[in-house]
């Protein structure tokens, strides 16, 4: 085998909506490059990336999986991610690993939700990207105004790089080829605007494309290259993974015209000191000389090598014997083994170059987003990444009271698998709510905690993440006085609160004390007296958000002043101020995008106005589908998904997003103080 090199690696992540055949076209590439004998199916549970029990049973993919292999020289590792909205975290974590992706589309289907979300992720992280129309022999009349819809909806820079022929068992190369019969178009023509695209943005080449009156495809290469870099070319690629048509041409496309880890727009990462990360970008260089630097982008609990952490080798050389650092740990950390993963088999390497997509096992210190840099390297974060937020919420606990350590592990290593799974204490009822994006993400997560961990759980109905703020100023007071006889308790505090001009914001405290009523070392307990009643709640139990606090005096006492004594004193005395200065609850409103068949419209419309939703617009689709565009509050959207599913007889889909959160309606803030019993604690 000849030496391996980054010029010579392509690493593309296949993204888009569920359904549209990613794992079916990967099984197609694996068996026309002789990695698989025989090509599995997602139907039969017996494809390479699809390996989970949660994904044998649902028949789609739940997580990100690998497959590496060699085409005309070159090293190709391709990323199975999941394509449903619940999942999205899953496909986004990989995109700053990759130097492309390449977003499937449904020949049937066309541009659903997930297409453009995904075509919009790739190009805020300005991610050469391409597309792949896949299942093309079933649905051949469907092609023609596809490519007219993808055009219409990113842009002139959609161009095709084949055509099918006129029967769909074949594609046509427009890259090299000017004659050939196509199912529509024509080569010649097709030809042309990829020719036009590259040489527009390059002088030289269009000055020897004037003087010549042709350009070989050996003259247009690297301008493709940067035309794709700077997605002033989108090229589109014709396939069908069932039946094997067009796989060759694509895996060509992949190794020839995809960039390398030396070609790619380079992932801009962040210097950090502490909590601070500086603005100025600083980019890591596709060098194996160089210090070696790499990011954990997935994390997984592998049940028989253990933690398993797959990372993208950025710069530098990693072996077992080099010594790496993590953020916050002094002492050096060692990769006893570098895999190289395929499916859920791992091979050991000796080593991992730049642009390498490796796994490494057994370091309990690596979670996701973790930078592993040499001694002579900064601190570094990479850029942080837009991940949706985890706003469906359900309260959990073990079935078996035995179960709590092995629950509280297995949680611990969810959380740290998926960047949009959160946990959180519900501070009036002490319930202990796990959050995920949506109700599938949910299910998903709870068979985890069975089939990999054997946790059964017992659930109670989706909690809504309300907050609590304030809208005025106001003082408070509490004076912590106890005696038991001995050495007692005493503490004083005088406070004042207002509200930050950003509600969501957390707290800021100030200490504006003098003469010092209050000793400096009581400041943190105070400070942390407030910050648990924030997460208790004042009016309804939920967290309190946006608020400053000052606190401008107090009284101690040189024997009984103790830590214990301000911590319940800040916290009786903020309650205190928060009641006077017109708390308000804040609900959490979501983005709401809806596809659905056109006819249908009217009736959603109606049925968003039910759930105080406000519509902002909408647009019609091709095949009598349309998407429409709305805000609502969160709390009105639980039986949604089945309103939906009766109103369009199964054919409408939804998509959550996070927007903001805003004051509840007087009768909705009014349910929610009526519902709260708080625990009052003993001075």
């Amino acid at each position: 085998m000849a030496e391996r090199t980054t010029e010579n690696m392509r690493n593309v992540a296949l993204v888009g909506h569920s359904g549209t055949g990613k794992t079916t076209l990967i099984e197609a590439i694996l068996a026309h490059a002789g990695q698989i004998s025989r090509q599995g199916s997602v139907e039969e549970g017996n494809t390479v990336c699809d390996y989970e029990p949660e994904e044998k049973v649902h028949g789609h993919s739940v997580g990100t999986a690998f497959v590496h292999f060699e085409h005309e020289g070159t090293e190709i590792t391709l990323a199975d991610t999941p394509g449903f909205p619940d999942l999205v975290g899953q496909a986004l974590s990989v995109l700053p690993a990759v130097e492309s992706a390449a977003i499937v589309v449904s020949a049937d289907k066309g541009i659903q939700s997930m297409t453009r979300r995904l075509m919009q992720f790739v190009e805020n992280r300005n991610l050469p990207h391409f597309i792949i129309v896949n299942k093309i022999d079933e649905h051949l009349d469907a092609l023609e105004p596809l490519l007219a819809s993808l055009k219409e909806t990113f842009g002139g820079a959609v161009l095709p790089i084949n055509l099918p022929t006129p029967k769909g068992d074949d594609v046509v190369d427009l890259w090299e080829k000017t004659e050939g019969e196509v199912a529509f178009s024509s080569v010649a023509e097709a030809h042309q605007q990829i020719v036009d695209q590259c040489v527009e943005s390059d002088e030289a080449l269009m000055e020897a494309y004037l003087a010549q009156g042709h350009l070989t495809p050996q003259q247009l290469h690297d301008a493709f290259e940067a035309a794709l870099r700077q997605a002033h070319i989108v090229p589109v690629c014709f396939v069908s993974a069932k039946n094997g048509v067009g796989i060759a041409p694509l895996m060509h496309v992949i190794a020839n015209l995809a960039p390398s880890p030396l070609e790619g727009n380079p992932r801009p990462f962040l210097h950090q000191e502490g909590d601070d990360l500086h603005d100025e970008p600083w980019f890591p260089k596709a060098d194996a000389a160089l210090p070696p630097v790499a990011h954990v982008f997935k994390v997984t609990a592998d049940q028989f090598v253990g933690k398993l952490a797959v990372m993208k080798v950025h710069q530098g050389t990693f072996t077992s014997a080099t010594p790496l650092h993590l953020d916050g740990i002094k002492k050096p950390v060692k990769l006893a083994h570098i895999l190289r993963v395929n499916g859920k088999k791992q091979d050991e390497v000796a080593e991992a170059l730049p642009g390498d997509i490796v796994a490494v096992a057994k370091i309990e210190e690596l979670a996701f987003d973790t930078v592993l840099h040499g001694q002579d390297i900064d601190h570094l974060r990479l850029k942080p990444l837009d991940m949706p937020r985890p706003m469906y919420g359900m309260a959990i606990l073990p079935k078996n009271r035995g179960d709590e350590r092995k629950f509280s592990s297995a949680l611990h290593k969810i959380l740290q698998e998926d960047p949009t799974v959160a946990l959180e204490r519900g501070g009036a009822t002490g319930e202990l709510v796990l959050r995920t994006i949506g109700e599938l993400h949910m299910r998903i997560v709870l068979e985890k905690l069975q089939n990999r961990f054997g946790i059964e759980v017992e659930t109670s109905p989706p909690k809504i993440a309300y907050r609590e703020t304030i809208r005025g100023k106001a003082e408070g007071h509490h004076r912590h006085k106890k005696q038991t006889g001995g050495a007692g308790q005493f503490g004083e505090v005088f406070l004042r609160v207002e509200p930050l001009e950003d509600a969501e914001a957390d707290l800021e405290f100030a200490d504006e004390t003098v003469g010092g009523s209050v000793p400096k070392q009581f400041m943190p307990a105070i400070e942390k007296g407030i910050r648990k009643a924030m997460q208790e709640g004042a009016l309804a139990g939920y967290p309190i958000h946006g608020v400053r606090v000052a606190v401008y005096d107090g009284k101690h006492h040189s024997v009984d002043s103790k830590e214990v004594a301000f911590v319940a004193a800040g916290r009786k005395a903020f309650l205190e101020a928060v009641r006077n200065a017109s708390p308000a609850i804040l609900e959490p409103i979501v983005d709401v995008e809806i596809t659905a068949p056109s006819a249908a419209m009217g009736d959603i419309n109606g049925l968003i106005a039910t759930k105080r939703g406000q519509l902002k617009t909408s647009e019609y689709l091709p095949g009598d589908m349309a998407v429409i565009y709305a805000k609502a509050p969160l709390g009105e959207m639980s039986a949604f998904s089945s309103e939906l599913k009766s109103i369009t007889h199964g054919q409408g889909t939804f998509v959550l997003d996070y927007s903001h959160y805003e004051p509840a309606p007087a009768q909705v803030q009014q349910e929610l103080q009526a519902a709260f019993k708080p625990v009052e604690e003993e001075d």
